[in-house]
């Protein structure tokens, strides 16, 4: 009759749930078993897949140089686009034979629009020049990459070009293997190689051939012819493909009649473009081939079905020519998920462990089933996000392992404490969560206020983050329903009558009542009266707090600290690359690559075959060289990539003649490029270029910097040809001999068709010996609109000079990039301190025009940080309104979140003590950690006012508030902190980036507890000291109505 009085009295949501345990029961089993099936259904990935906000405009000219690119395309596609609404910064680079513009769009829910306006200015621009190639315009589009295949082998090209087809097709027609794209093969051509003698034998140029060619080799449909047998498609079908085809091409007919085919006075042979590119693994020809994931696919499972394929191919291919994978990353995501799944469950371990040790053994194990059931839910939630299963998203639940339980150790410890004083269980059950259901809702509140501006992080690394709120979010909704809804009902435990008193579980039992009358004992006198002599001495606490405050304050702020965007991370594989003067002849280049590959190996060679490296992979293309070491497994080779990297660049010592070179170990990942970027612009590139040089020289002074890059490169030598009056005189224009010239010493595109996966053009031109020398411009024979045939030099007067390497552009000024490595990356804030006091307003005073801004990480640091500070100060108004709503005060707000400043003093101890430099990740921790901290501070000064309101004096309802509510602190603070240790401890080097924000979080709740159990009290007292100074009334009267 009790309990049914009870149940009358309670008519509410939590008391109707708490007196129904089948309707809790199929609640949590909805939550859990409803999350595993979608959990099931969930994309698996690396990292989120996201849009970039970048459309990229390109523009092939053969044969032109970076000048005559910037001019003629460059300017003309920047002034095209440049009025387009929505777009924003506007990035050119113009090279040798191409251009590339890339720009900004500011909204991505407008990257179509935008895009299409981006295709419909480019089609109205008709300046372009006549042998310019049509513009393409990309939506760039981020794939997701899985396996990274190397066929190599003693073949020639073709042969290897032909079964990288093979490939392909086998790969594409399997269902589970997503996208495929061959990379490093050159482009498919058919050269048709006349000399001078045999056109000017038959007065002919390369143009007429061209036209001819054109007017030939086609395939044309001509209609349906409709009969009355019925339709008849017709079709001219001259198409040529094989070099045989070409040779039939008739060109002319001779004096005697007969027919002069392309075949009787040209070489002509199916291959590939001119270029000295070149691919090598382990010292063979080889070709790479990228294995993408698409839909639904997992990296696992696409890698599974690939490895499959290869173990068939492998039987088949020809020779010793061999398929094999050099770079798996579902083993990344494998190793790296194992990680992160493997510290969850140890972090569930140790949260159940202290649990138990503070609370009643069920009390414990029910409130620990809010991580599962509040797991589950938030599955249910994700199917209206873009939700998937990744390392960022996996890391966002071990944030949420230990806070997620807090309000389900608010709920269960108080109904705890209820059932200890003797209350009824459904009694406890009730109003147990009913006393905490206010203030609990509110901290949920907090804490899902603090991850909220995550989503506002710019970039690509806002788009990379924005897992983690979404995950949060979700999670700790999930966890408020559990803990008011679900969880009474199972706390409803009856005494049971005592069994015998032995066996482990006893044991276990009889070491938990111990445990917990030591700390009850301990809470009650030592606590009490430390906190009562705290109270006594408040003013000095207080000041020596400040004090505290400020000291680390000032320490992070001074610099010494240093920051950085992320932590480095090391690849799986070390990464080489070295650039040298345009213009080097091919041999030179190769030479080099082959020091560069030999060094390779021979650290290879230093430890036993197959332990460190899968093998060596080479490319060259034009003067530029790129290698890389493929490693094993982390947990199988001997020493560290940072480690491989120092060595290889030991081993390759001192490259004379290059342009720049550099070593690094964690290409592509968090953390990789230079640590410092200064980008100087002016109108005038030799100043520009003095300031770049100039500028490096500043940076080599520092001790601690290193691969220190001008940008500035020496480019080919370059002739500038002008028109002389004897030119004019007999009818030439400019036009006429630029384009002569061009099909004398670059040649003719003809056609371009389609040859199954490739693209074939019909090039033509002169052999190379009349075409490799000055003097072979000088004798290049041009014609006359007339008929006339004169030498080059007759007509025209030369220049010597020297081109671009390349000409980069933002926001139509010319640009260079200085960079440089800083050692450590953290100390690289020190460096450009001191160049914007001294080195670049200097380099301004020198070079008047010259403009700089800090780019790269720099910019990338500022615009994330400046955005967490915008978002920081929304979340303190947030949090004040909620608190000043909960507690009808504006005063006791101000109580609650003195704890904010003082946690982050907890993340930076903890970054000094884990030894890793403050990141954009850290600053997401301290994020968080503003509305995780304030959650004890919340209860506690709610139980504080209850006590007030129930007439007990203040100091005496601050100490038995703070008595009352110190196992419940110490349990969320635990919990947060062993949820998180796993990952703050880990040692793997591929947790690296994502430890700070752990850190931040872990170490800054220690401190906000201390905080809260010492400070907030005193800090209440001295509130109310002030407000008694004003207050006409009884002092004690005043002291309760605080």
């Amino acid at each position: 009759m009790k309990e049914d009085k009870l149940i009358h009295n309670y008519n509410t949501p939590i008391a109707w749930m708490a007196d129904n345990k089948v309707a809790a029961n199929l609640l949590m089993m909805l939550l859990i078993i409803g999350g595993v099936i979608v959990f099931t259904q969930t994309t698996q990935e690396i990292f989120p897949a996201f849009d970039t906000d970048t459309v990229t405009v390109s523009v092939s000219y053969p044969g032109s140089s970076p000048e005559e690119v910037e001019k003629s395309i460059i300017l003309a596609l920047e002034d095209g686009v440049k009025d387009i609404d929505g777009i924003g910064e506007i990035s050119s680079t113009a090279s040798e034979g191409s251009a590339r513009v890339m720009v900004e769009i500011i909204d991505t829910d407008e990257r179509i629009r935008v895009a299409q306006d981006i295709k419909s200015a480019v089609d109205r621009i008709s300046s372009f020049p006549e042998d310019a190639e049509e513009p393409v315009v990309t939506l760039m589009n981020r794939r997701r990459g899985v396996v990274t295949l190397a066929l190599y082998g003693d073949a020639d090209e073709r042969t290897l070009n032909s079964i990288s087809e093979q490939v392909y097709d086998k790969f594409t027609q399997n269902s589970e293997i997503g996208p495929v794209e061959i990379a490093g093969s050159k482009d498919h051509e058919v050269q048709v190689v006349l000399s001078s003698e045999s056109l000017r034998r038959y007065n002919m140029t390369l143009a007429d051939i061209s036209a001819k060619i054109k007017s030939i080799a086609i395939e044309v449909p001509g209609g349906t012819l409709e009969t009355s047998s019925g339709d008849i498609l017709i079709r001219l079908t001259e198409r040529r493909d094989s070099s045989a085809d070409f040779a039939t091409i008739p060109i002319k007919r001779t004096a005697n009649g007969n027919v002069l085919r392309l075949g009787d006075i040209a070489e002509i042979k199916r291959g590939f473009a001119e270029d000295n590119s070149k691919t090598a693994f382990d010292g063979k020809p080889s070709i790479l081939i990228e294995v993408y994931r698409a839909g639904d696919q997992t990296p696992i499972s696409v890698a599974s079905a690939v490895k499959q394929e290869i173990e068939d191919l492998n039987k088949t291919l020809p020779g010793n020519i061999r398929l094999s994978i050099v770079h798996d990353r579902s083993k990344v995501f494998k190793q790296r998920a194992n990680l992160l799944i493997n510290n969850g469950i140890l972090g569930l371990f140790l949260v159940v462990i202290f649990l138990g040790l503070f609370l009643d053994i069920k009390v414990a194990l029910w409130v620990s089933m809010g991580i599962p059931i509040s797991f589950g839910g938030a599955f249910l939630l994700f199917p209206a996000t873009d939700f998937s299963v990744n390392l960022v998203s996996m890391f966002a639940f071990i944030i949420s392992l230990g806070i997620v339980v807090d309000d389900a150790i608010v709920v269960g410890e108080n109904v705890y404490s209820h059932r200890q004083k003797g209350m009824s269980p459904l009694d406890a059950a009730i109003i147990g969560a009913k006393e905490v259901a206010v203030p609990v809702f509110f901290s949920v509140a907090t804490n899902i206020v603090a991850f909220i501006p995550l989503f506002f992080v710019p970039g690509i690394m806002g788009k990379v983050f924005r897992t983690i709120p979404v995950v949060v979010i979700c999670v700790f909704s999930i966890s408020l329903l559990e803990c008011l809804f679900i969880l009474p009902a199972h706390l409803r435990l009856k005494k049971k009558a005592k069994k015998k008193d032995h066996g482990i579980l006893a044991t276990l039992i009889r070491f938990q009542r111990a445990f917990n009358n030591k700390f009850e004992s301990f809470v009650n006198v030592r606590y009490k009266r430390f906190l009562e002599m705290m109270i006594n001495n408040r003013y000095g606490i207080f000041v020596i707090a400040v004090g505290v405050l400020v000291m680390a304050y000032s320490y992070a702020f001074s610099g010494r600290m240093g920051m950085v965007l992320f932590p480095r991370v090391e690849s799986d594989y070390a990464f080489g690359k070295v650039t040298l003067p345009l213009g080097t002849p091919k041999e030179k280049v190769e030479q080099v690559m082959k020091k560069i590959t030999d060094a390779a190996d021979r650290v290879i060679a230093q430890y036993p075959e197959g332990t460190l490296s899968r093998g060596v992979y080479g490319r060259v293309k034009s003067n530029s060289i790129e290698s890389r070491i493929f490693l094993t497994d982390p947990d199988v080779r001997p020493i560290s990539t940072k480690e491989v990297t120092k060595k290889w660049k030991q081993e390759v010592g001192v490259l004379v003649g290059i342009e720049s070179s550099s070593f690094v170990s964690n290409r592509g990942g968090p953390g990789f490029g230079a640590a410092l970027t200064v980008e100087l612009s002016h109108s005038d590139s030799d100043i520009l270029s003095k300031a770049g040089e100039a500028l490096a020289k500043k940076i080599e002074d520092f001790s601690n910097t290193s691969d220190v890059n001008d940008g500035t490169a020496s480019g080919k030598v370059q002739f500038d040809i002008t028109v002389n009056d004897y030119g004019y005189a007999v009818g030439l224009t400019s036009s006429e001999i630029a384009r002569q010239i061009r099909a004398s010493i670059y040649g003719l595109d003809s056609i371009r068709q389609q040859d199954g996966l490739n693209e074939v053009t019909v090039n033509l031109k002169l052999p190379d010996y009349q075409r490799n020398t000055e003097t072979d411009l000088d004798n290049v024979i041009i014609r006359t609109s007339f008929g006339k045939k004169v030498r080059l030099k007759d007509v025209v007067n030369v220049k010597k000079g020297r081109a671009f390497t390349s000409i980069s552009r933002r926001n139509n000024r010319r640009i260079i990039q200085v960079t440089a490595d800083v050692t450590p990356p953290s100390q690289a804030g020190l460096i450009k301190e001191t160049l914007q006091e001294e080195a670049l307003p200097q380099l301004k005073e020198h070079f008047p025009g010259l403009t700089y801004s800090f780019e790269g990480k720099q910019a990338d640091m500022m615009e994330s940080i400046i955005a967490l500070g915008i978002g920081f100060i929304v979340v303190l108004a947030v949090i004040f309104s909620l608190i000043a709503i909960l507690f009808k005060s504006y005063t006791q707000p101000i109580m609650v979140m003195i704890a904010i400043p003082f946690s982050a003093i907890g993340a930076v101890l903890g970054h000094i003590i884990m030894g890793y430099p403050m990141s954009i990740m850290s600053l997401f921790g301290l994020l968080a950690l503003t509305g995780v901290v304030v959650n004890d501070s919340i209860v506690l000064i709610e139980f504080a006012n209850r006590e007030i309101r129930a007439k007990e004096r203040l100091k005496k309802a601050l100490m038995e508030a703070s008595v009352r509510r110190f196992r419940p602190i110490m349990l969320t603070t635990v919990t947060t902190f062993v949820g998180l240790a796993p990952m703050m401890f880990e040692t793997s080097r591929q947790a690296r980036f994502l430890i700070p924000m752990a850190i931040s979080l872990g170490f800054g709740i220690i401190v906000a507890t201390l905080i809260t159990l010492i400070l907030i009290p005193v800090l209440y007292v001295i509130i109310d000291d002030i407000k008694g100074l004003f207050s006409v009334n009884n002092p004690d009267i005043a002291a309760k109505n605080v």
